[in-house]
């Protein structure tokens, strides 16, 4: 009898291990880097998971605008040097542009655009963090921070330019530092904050009110500096050191300081207001260091030097994505109101791969810019959907 009741209870152990372990969903790592031998671009086969082009007609100037600054960088001698990737060329991909352009300015309405698309492109869809499809969308903006060309006692945190020792690739990876002869890994963002490491050697672009509003442009990439006269310095991303980002977000929902679903950017901003003794800490987990040069009024600018257009400019990983090339998202984005009640819409829309973050280091990732000032910050402080990304590749090949 006893032996009988060792028989059930070992079974019923087994079938609850069983059922735990098929109610506990698998995590998802948006952050997973492809397997040796691993594509990150499929081509779809099935039109029915073609992404509602229907639903892209319209605000053709900004789409235009974008298309023809990509294709503006393939005329340039220094892009064959990016190309192939992912199996495309260089010239397949320019021409990729041309077509769309002619296709998006010639469209007379919802039906016209999507046919023609099918009809002269083939779609590629990224494989997303499990092979899946699915890509985790999040949004950047260029902010506006108050600051000055001198230190005072109001503005004393700095944006650094590029330093000496820092040794680039063609292509802009970083490497590392240059120790005379030898090439190291470049010091982590704590250990350059605190030596002081970079002081002292002209290398002060400007001065922001705190080291919070300085961390927030290093992550975003660039910024507008309204100096105290009125006047305006932009500055853009120049370059990082080969050291690995580290979100702060994440590491403040994951020290339980912050509810996953609750993560914003108001959110960190508002904690931090709380607990200003912990800035320093968090802060410095990220150990990449991120520098920067004065753009003019142009901008901002991609990693690709271009102008960035609003809702019209993704960000994604250069290492396996096209550069420069036409895409396609479907996804979900906040949409604002004037009273303050944002709602959540779908997102579906042409863009230009054009930029790259450092966060952005995977095919399950992608980052789309939302703009200047207050209101591109309240929607890249809420966008963390769900979706898909989509490569459009001419048929025709010249």
């Amino acid at each position: 009898m006893r032996s009988s009741v060792v028989v059930w209870l070992a079974i019923l152990a087994l079938v609850a291990s069983c059922t735990s372990s098929a109610r506990a969903p698998r995590k998802k790592d948006y952050a997973r880097a492809l397997g040796e031998g691993e594509n990150a671009l499929e081509l779809v086969t099935d039109r029915s998971e073609y992404p509602d082009f229907r639903a892209m007609y319209g605000d053709s100037d900004s789409i235009l605008r974008a298309l023809r600054e990509s294709r503006g960088w393939f005329d340039k001698p220094s892009s064959k040097r990016h190309y192939p990737v992912a199996g495309f060329t260089h010239d397949r991909v320019a021409y990729s542009l041309d077509r769309l352009i002619e296709i998006v300015a010639s469209a007379q309405s919802p039906e016209e655009l999507s046919g023609l698309i099918a009809l002269n492109f083939d779609v590629y869809r990224s494989v997303g963090w499990d092979g899946s499809g699915e890509v985790l969308f999040t949004a950047y903006y260029q902010p506006i921070f108050d600051g000055s060309r001198q230190p005072t006692a109001a503005f004393s945190e700095p944006l650094y330019g590029l330093p000496a020792d820092l040794v680039k690739a063609e292509d802009g990876t970083p490497l590392g530092r240059r120790v005379g002869e030898t090439l190291v890994a470049y010091p982590t963002r704590r250990e350059i904050e605190t030596t002081n490491l970079l002081k002292g050697q002209g290398l002060e672009l400007v001065y922001l009110k705190n080291r919070l509003d300085a961390f927030i442009i290093h992550v975003q990439g660039s910024a507008k500096i309204r100096l105290p006269d009125d006047t305006f310095v932009h500055v853009g991303y120049a370059g990082k050191t080969d050291r690995g980002y580290t979100s702060i977000g994440q590491e403040l929902v994951a020290d339980g300081h912050i509810a996953d679903d609750d993560l914003s950017l108001s959110a960190i901003r508002e904690f931090f207001s709380r607990r200003p003794d912990l800035l320093d800490d968090y802060l410095q987990r990220n150990d990449s260091y991120v520098f920067f040069t004065e753009t003019g009024p142009g901008g901002p600018y991609g990693s690709l030097g271009l102008p960035v257009t609003s809702y019209r400019t993704i960000a994604t990983d250069k290492t396996i994505f096209p550069r420069g090339a036409p895409c396609a998202v479907a996804t979900r984005m906040p949409k604002l109101s004037p009273g303050g009640s944002d709602r959540v819409e779908d997102f579906v829309a042409l863009v230009c791969d054009q930029d790259t973050g450092g966060a952005i280091r995977s095919p399950g990732r992608c980052d789309v810019f939302v703009g200047t000032g207050e209101a591109a910050e309240r929607v890249a402080g809420h966008t963390k959907y769900e979706g898909r990304l989509f490569y459009l590749m001419a048929k025709e090949r010249p």
